[in-house]
């Protein structure tokens, strides 16, 4: 099954070269993302949280929701499915599911979600009701709020970190 649309083979388009076609095709796409098992450690005897990177927490199949990397958004994100920006977006975020900034992404704006894992850019707050990720290449410029922090080496942050205390506590 392609991903993708052929827009030369376009049956509802007889005698198009299919430029319509592609000019009509949304900025913003949701894909179905598969969700690794606990189960799922390679042969190598790679441990399954290599495969969780690619879609943290996520329990069942999700919906989620791309900004792709040539793109520019400005404006507002609301709602309960994934969503993984790898171009720009100036705007606030608020989904119940998990944002995933890729490599190379930049974002303007507040952050509020599940799991938040940083590749690219975020200049703005981040809220996370689980964990945040920030990625060797990422960079945080704002204030971090999460039940769990990760930070690899070689990323960046500027801002204050609030991490490992029970809601009850705060």
């Amino acid at each position: 099954m392609a991903l993708w649309k052929d827009p030369t083979k376009d049956p509802s388009m007889p005698g198009s070269d299919g430029a319509a076609a592609l000019a009509a095709e949304p900025a913003l796409r949701s894909v179905a993302t598969p969700v690794p098992t606990p189960s799922s450690a390679s042969s190598t005897g790679e441990p399954a949280r290599r495969a969780e990177r690619t879609a943290p927490a996520a329990v069942g199949s999700a919906k989620e929701s791309l900004i792709a990397a040539d793109v520019t958004i400005e404006g507002k994100i609301e709602g309960a499915g994934h969503v993984r920006i790898a171009g720009r977006f100036k705007g606030d975020v608020n989904v119940q599911g998990n944002v995933t900034i890729e490599q190379g992404a930049h974002v303007t704006g507040q952050i509020a979600a599940a799991t938040v894992m940083v590749s690219g850019e975020v200049h703005g707050n981040i809220q996370a009701s689980s964990r945040v990720e920030l990625l060797e290449t990422g960079v945080i410029n704002g204030d971090v709020k999460a039940a769990v922090l990760t930070v690899a080496a070689g990323s960046r942050m500027r801002g204050n970190a609030d991490f490992g205390w029970p809601e009850s506590a705060k």
